[in-house]
């Protein structure tokens, strides 16, 4: 059912992993102006104690670019803004570690490199401990290249804007997420933007220090704001945050504010087991309200759902999770207005997840014409879940047949991580069950898949091949029908022909249109 597939594709927040190394575009040609006399290379240091990769004597900004994969993309952009406090900049923790879990969500992402003042030595982070104590001389030195930074980000999201059509994103759509010194880069490119080629459309300043920016006023045409800050951060104390919120809903312009009770100072990507670490869901949550998480142009599943219904949809599948898992009152009613099979009448049952469902959608001729067919396929679903409502939708209709066709949504993990033994494994208890109650089993391949959508993270081509491998060994040690639904399918990149696909996952109508004479057949030849 396509609800539930748009369920994986809008609630699982699965990490994408980068694989290829991230472009990075200079900010300027040339010498960046207020720094043309500045002649060092930038360093990178690793700190053990933090697991941490830093980078400093930052004086040729940079944005570092990260893509999601096309097939999820969803023309939002989000320019991070690490922290460091002006001497050094993470390479993963508030930069990388972000993007990657932004471009999770469809988002492309760039992380802004600005201008760091220049470290006397290659300890910056002692540099920074040592001015701590005293806050007011530390923002006095660090005000004149906050500055700079702040031209930095300005210039990146001018940049990005430009560039919108070459990365596929709305010019209205472009935001700025910054951490610590990060967010008052954040905050002051906000502020300062002076046209609508450098202003963010929503900004999100995380455990912000406000100080050098407090004689700013709020601009007429704010962006709305996300803030989060701990109370017990020992660096920069969460008013700052409060108070900026305070200021824009003072101008009557849009805020949303989380402030936890613990979370400390530079909670960021890192996983603490306290309420903060779920900081980046409630931000999710936030773009999502105001649409920035619905694609410009809705392809696919997207195509049949409007935000408002997408949310229903999704809240219905959450609630439908804790009562039936399996979702075995799918067919309930269809069900219990099924008379047992009549004399002579050979009764088959399609078993299976949304390409068994999507046949009957995409060819309702092949089963009008074949009135004994039976689909009983549900999107998204597993094998355990196929497993769980085998009686339901197979055993209790009394088939002669079942066409089994799954497993890949196993491989995607829908429902979590699993091995190919345990797919296996949960298909032969099905195929068992068939034998007890004397229905033939036609064991299908898998179609071939080289995505996922909702989890691009999971490289399923050479799985499925693996997986079709042991489907036939299965096939063999029962002395069931095998139904190859790969060869014809698939095309030189281990995935469906292009021809032959509504998306990377399900047929069209014409990959349905090949299969059918061969699924015919296998039946046929079961019935004789």
């Amino acid at each position: 059912m396509k609800f539930q597939k748009l369920y994986f594709i809008l609630c699982f927040s699965f990490l994408f992993n980068q694989l290829n190394a991230q472009k990075i575009i200079p900010l300027y040609e040339g010498k960046a102006s207020g720094s043309e006399s500045w002649n060092w290379d930038q360093k990178e240091a690793y700190y053990p104690a933090y697991n941490a990769k830093l980078l400093y004597n930052i004086s040729k900004p940079t944005l570092v670019e990260y893509l999601p994969p096309a097939s999820i993309a969803i023309g939002t952009a989000v320019i991070v803004a690490p922290g460091g406090g002006y001497r050094t900049i993470g390479i993963d923790h508030e930069a990388a570690d972000i993007a990657k879990w932004l471009n999770s969500k469809g988002i492309t992402a760039f992380v802004l490199r600005y201008r760091l003042l220049r470290c006397e030595t290659d300890d910056p982070i002692s540099e920074v401990r040592a001015l701590e104590g005293n806050r007011k001389k530390l923002d006095s030195i660090n005000a004149p290249v906050m500055n700079l930074a702040i031209a930095d980000g300005l210039k990146a999201v001018e940049y990005v804007r430009m560039h919108a059509n070459e990365y596929n994103i709305s010019p209205q759509r472009i935001g700025m997420l910054g951490f610590s010194a990060g967010a008052t880069i954040t905050m002051g490119t906000v502020y300062r933007a002076n046209n609508s080629v450098n202003r963010p459309d929503f900004a999100a300043p995380i455990y912000l220090n406000i100080n050098n920016l407090k004689n700013e006023l709020v601009p007429a045409d704010a962006p709305p704001l996300f803030i989060s800050a701990a109370s017990n951060d020992e660096l920069i104390p969460a008013t700052h945050s409060s108070d900026l919120y305070n200021s824009w809903i003072t101008a009557k312009k849009s805020a949303e504010l989380h402030i936890y009770e613990k979370g400390g100072h530079g909670f960021g990507s890192r996983i603490q087991n306290l309420p903060a670490d779920t900081w980046r869901e409630r931000f999710e949550d936030w773009l999502d309200q105001h649409g920035w998480l619905w694609p410009v142009n809705p392809k696919g599943f997207y195509a049949a759902f409007t935000p408002e219904q997408a949310k229903k949809l999704r809240k219905d599948e959450a609630d439908r999770l804790k009562t039936d898992w399996a979702f075995t009152k799918r067919y309930a009613e269809e069900n219990s207005k099924l008379e047992a099979p009549k004399v002579n009448e050979k009764r088959v049952v399609f078993l299976g997840s949304s390409r068994i469902e999507n046949w009957k959608k995409y060819s309702p001729e092949f089963f009008a014409a074949n009135s004994n067919y039976l689909n009983r396929g549900v999107s998204g679903q597993t094998s355990p879940q196929m497993l769980l409502r085998f009686k339901e939708d197979v055993i209790n209709l009394k088939p002669s047949v079942v066409v089994f066709s799954g497993g890949s949504n196993d491989i995607a993990q829908n429902t979590g991580p699993t091995t190919l033994e345990a797919i296996v494994s949960n298909v032969e208890a099905m195929i068992l069950l068939a034998k007890a109650h004397n229905i033939q089993f036609i064991m299908c391949s898998e179609m071939p898949t080289n995505t996922y959508p909702w989890n691009p993270k999971v490289q399923p081509a050479e799985q499925i091949i693996e997986l079709n491998k042991m489907y036939k060994a299965l096939a063999d040690k029962y002395n069931l029908s095998y139904l190859d639904t790969y060869t014809p399918l698939v095309d030189g990149q281990k995935g469906l022909k292009k021809e032959l696909q509504q998306d990377p996952v399900h047929p069209n109508r014409t990959g349905y249109l090949i299969l059918e004479p061969l699924v015919q057949k296998a039946i046929n030849d079961k019935l004789k």
